[in-house]
């Protein structure tokens, strides 16, 4: 193994989840210490710690290509994982790791730049006659121009950053009348996330599924994939929660648009982990949305349905490796589904909610994984994403795995920050949700709230008080003794009351 020690470019859960594949791999890895996070929980799992605490930039640490550059190069580090987010798919800085002779675990700058321009990947993607929803002949300067495409391409359209993602610099318009003030707000939002104020439009497909599919290619030239996520339930344009397989997919199906996204990977000759998204209609017609040149949020439900670990093989890659499976191996297991644990009022619009965590607890069910960065006494801060953490629930099929992630979601305690899980428990007992009948839209049109209620809340949130005032004043209550796994309970009232103690 080439690669002896790799300095983190990310915090978090991800850098957590990055570190215990490294430790399993005899791998050293180096973690950086910020200012807004100079006690947190993923500093525990390096081995090195570099610290930037004093240091308080304008723009974060993680975001300073020099100071990440830097900070391998001081602690003799052979690569950079990025992680997701921040650096993880700036062609800049992948090339700049190897122009210091360091290796970047990820793609090629020239795949990054090119599938991280969403224009020119759709150039690319019809160079290889990958289907796609009809749209702009390139970026757009004006928003005249945009309505002349649009009237030429049919409303509604979506206006899109071109070097955007997770929902950024992204307008739904429905007629000419509200073009001009879309355009504008789209692309000042393209250029303050992305510092590119570029962007398209295309055909806007009403109330698709989101589908995408984990692609792992060589150097060597191979190139596979690992089956599909279904991503549809979404606010914002930002997925909530995620499941291998899709429900929606059948082996024909999945065979023809697992294809294409080879296909789309190979023409920019890509190594390392990616995902090529697709929207999927009624119809069953798929359209290219997009390839994420990263490891995704949500690749721990492929790694259960595969029992291949995507971290491990982005470092064997990296390292020169050559894929050891070839497509026919792949084989999809059971069924996984994931719940992006997050600080944020769902009362309020999903509206972030940073804070301290008080108090969490995790169940520990074989059926379940938990990733997270957080801890009791972590501070969920602003400038960071809201992230608590990942809840990973697994089953033999689609039906055992929504009831495990039920058990599982009521098993989870939280105090502090208001969180994403009376919504995660309103969708557990929503039958659209558990037929798998269920769009982009779920969240706008199928649903009047976005919490779990029931006539057990009053009795149950009493309950809980009375639970953690003994618990915190006299020690742990044994949940052998005292459980709640049978009993209906408003998670939202729950929150609110926890909150109070």
């Amino acid at each position: 193994m080439g690669i002896k020690r790799i300095l983190i470019a990310n915090r978090g859960e991800i850098a957590v989840r990055i570190m215990k594949t490294a430790k399993k791999m005899g791998i050293e890895t180096v973690a950086i210490r910020t200012h807004l996070e100079p006690g947190a929980m993923y500093l525990d799992f390096a081995d090195i710690v570099h610290d930037l605490s004093n240091d308080e930039p304008e723009i974060s640490v993680f975001l300073d290509i020099d100071k990440l550059i830097e900070a391998a190069m001081m602690n003799k580090c052979d690569a950079v994982h990025p992680g997701y987010g921040f650096l993880a798919e700036n062609a800049y800085f992948s090339q700049k790791c190897a122009l210091n002779k360091i290796i970047f675990i990820g793609p090629s700058p020239d795949s990054i730049y090119k599938m991280g321009n969403k224009t020119v990947a759709k150039q690319i993607a019809a160079a290889a006659a990958i289907p796609m929803a009809s749209g702009s002949n390139g970026n757009l300067s004006h928003e005249d121009d945009a309505i002349k495409a649009a009237e030429k391409i049919g409303y509604p359209v979506i206006i899109k950053a071109a070097s955007g993602g997770g929902g950024r610099g992204m307008r739904i318009v429905r007629s000419s009348a509200d073009m001009e003030k879309n355009f504008i707000l789209a692309s000042r939002e393209a250029e303050k996330a992305f510092n590119d104020p570029s962007v398209f439009i295309e055909k806007y497909i009403e109330n698709p599924k989101h589908i995408e599919f984990q692609i792992l290619g060589d150097v060597h030239g191979n190139i596979i994939h690992l089956g599909e996520r279904e991503c549809s339930i979404q606010r914002k344009h930002q997925k909530l929660i995620e499941e291998a397989p899709s429900a929606a997919l059948d082996e024909e199906l999945r065979e023809v648009m697992g294809a294409m996204a080879v296909k789309i990977a190979r023409a920019v000759n890509y190594f390392s982990a990616g995902t090529v998204e697709f929207l999927l209609d009624s119809d069953r017609n798929f359209y290219f949305m997009e390839m994420n040149t990263r490891i995704q949020v949500e690749h721990p439900v492929t790694e259960l349905i595969t029992g291949i670990d995507l971290i491990e093989w982005q470092i064997r890659i990296a390292n020169g490796e050559e894929i050891s499976f070839a497509q026919e191996d792949i084989r999809l297991n059971g069924w996984a589904v994931e719940c992006r644990i997050n600080a944020e009022d769902v009362q309020a619009g999903f509206a972030p909610d940073p804070g301290k965590i008080e108090k969490i607890i995790m169940p520990d069910d074989q059926y379940v994984r938990v990733d997270t960065g957080v801890r009791a006494g972590s501070v969920i801060v602003p400038g960071y994403d809201s992230m608590i953490a990942k809840l990973i629930v697994y089953g033999k099929d689609r039906r055992d795995a929504m009831r495990n992630l039920k058990m599982a979601l009521d098993k989870v305690w939280l105090k502090g920050c208001k969180t994403t899980l009376p919504f995660f428990r309103l969708l557990v007992r929503n039958q659209k949700f558990l037929t798998g009948d269920f769009t982009t839209s779920f969240i706008e049109k199928d649903i009047d709230q976005y919490h779990y209620s029931s006539d057990y809340e009053e009795m149950i949130a009493a309950w809980l008080a009375v639970k953690l005032f003994i618990e915190e004043n006299y020690g742990d209550v044994s949940d052998d003794n005292l459980s709640l796994q049978n009993k209906e309970m408003s998670p939202w009232l729950l929150n609110k009351r926890i909150k109070q103690f």
